[in-house]
């Protein structure tokens, strides 16, 4: 089984070596937890925690 990649600076998770958001290569395999944002707009969470693109982030990256 292969552990999901995080990126260390935006926090979501990523497949291949480059994340599709702020185009970091700092990605890690050492995350905990994780939450998924359906619709950033209306979720209270996602504004929380400074996220405007749907997707899976991980809660903390190390």
């Amino acid at each position: 089984m292969v552990k999901k990649k995080a990126c260390k600076s935006c926090k979501i998770f990523v497949k291949g070596s480059e994340c599709p958001l702020c185009k970091s290569t700092d990605l890690t395999t050492s995350w905990k937890g994780r939450i998924i944002i359906i619709d950033p707009n209306k979720s209270e969470i996602a504004k929380k925690l400074e996220i405007t693109v749907k997707g899976e982030y991980a809660i903390k990256t190390r």
